[in-house]
């Protein structure tokens, strides 16, 4: 088997950089249903989700998504350095935030977020929100 058939094999890799615990065990579970082969990976500010990213270069998620209001590092700043970054610059951000606050989505859309999703409330939302991200990133 070639390395091209191992990647299409590979499972998807999602990173989610949320300070709520809560939130981390919905979104894992969607992500489950979702894909069951899928990995989720968390941090729990946008400094902790840099050093994840920058400490394994050759094993980079396939999705971040990512909360606006967080302790030391928010992410609009993370998004920033995210983007910044030639490693992880093409990885597809999606700002995952209870804001809809029409500034935020504009600005981490002038950031270089790829997607904006409000944090939905019920699971079947959730599922099909990743289901579409998975399928359009």
């Amino acid at each position: 088997m070639n390395n091209q058939n191992l990647d299409l094999m590979a499972s998807k890799v999602f990173l989610l950089i949320d300070d709520d615990i809560d939130d981390h065990n919905f979104f894992v579970e969607a992500v489950s249903a979702v894909d069951s082969t899928a990995q989720c990976l968390g941090a729990m500010d946008g400094e902790d989700g840099l050093s994840k990213l920058r400490s394994n270069p050759l094993h980079l998620p396939d999705y971040i998504f990512l909360d606006l209001n967080m302790p030391r590092m928010d992410g609009k700043s993370c998004l920033t350095e995210i983007n910044k970054d030639g490693n992880l610059k093409n990885i597809p951000v999606i700002i995952f935030s209870t804001s809809s606050n029409p500034v935020d989505v504009m600005e981490t859309r002038e950031l270089g977020a790829s997607y904006y999703l409000v944090k939905p409330y019920d699971f079947n939302t959730l599922c099909k929100e990743i289901n579409f991200v998975i399928n359009k990133f």
